[in-house]
């Protein structure tokens, strides 16, 4: 009897550790017109999707599929991915752009009397 508890207990705790790592995923939902059905997404499963009638069973559906997911790869031993929320991010990236476009990227912050890396941060800022 002790062992079987056990072991429930652990089920209990490896339920509970994939639910909450499935919890800090990045989930979105979006209206899809050629489904006619809201979509729910995750963005560190881009292959993954689920339809529903209301935006709360597209979300209730999506966070299912990831949960069962994590749980089909932690089985096999597969890496799951590391949630966006948890990553560290440095500020900087790297962009290359053609050479026309530096240059009215350069006009124009001088023009504003700005960095060329200000004038770029806020643009980027205002697409969010």
């Amino acid at each position: 009897m002790a062992k079987a508890y056990q072991v429930r207990q652990v089920i209990r705790a490896i339920e509970k550790l994939e639910s909450t790592v499935s919890d800090r995923f990045t989930y979105r939902i979006t209206w899809s017109a050629e489904d006619g059905e809201h979509v729910g997404l995750c963005a560190e499963f881009p292959s993954l999707s689920w339809l529903a009638p209301a935006p709360e069973d597209a979300l209730a559906g999506i966070r299912s599929l990831v949960s069962d997911s994590v749980s089909d790869m932690r089985t096999s031993g597969e890496p799951i991915p590391e949630p966006f929320g948890d990553r560290s991010y440095s500020g900087k990236f790297m962009v290359r752009v053609p050479p026309e476009v530096h240059r009215s990227l350069a006009i124009r912050a001088a023009e504003q009397g700005v960095s060329m890396n200000r004038l770029v941060s806020a643009r980027l800022a205002q697409e969010g």
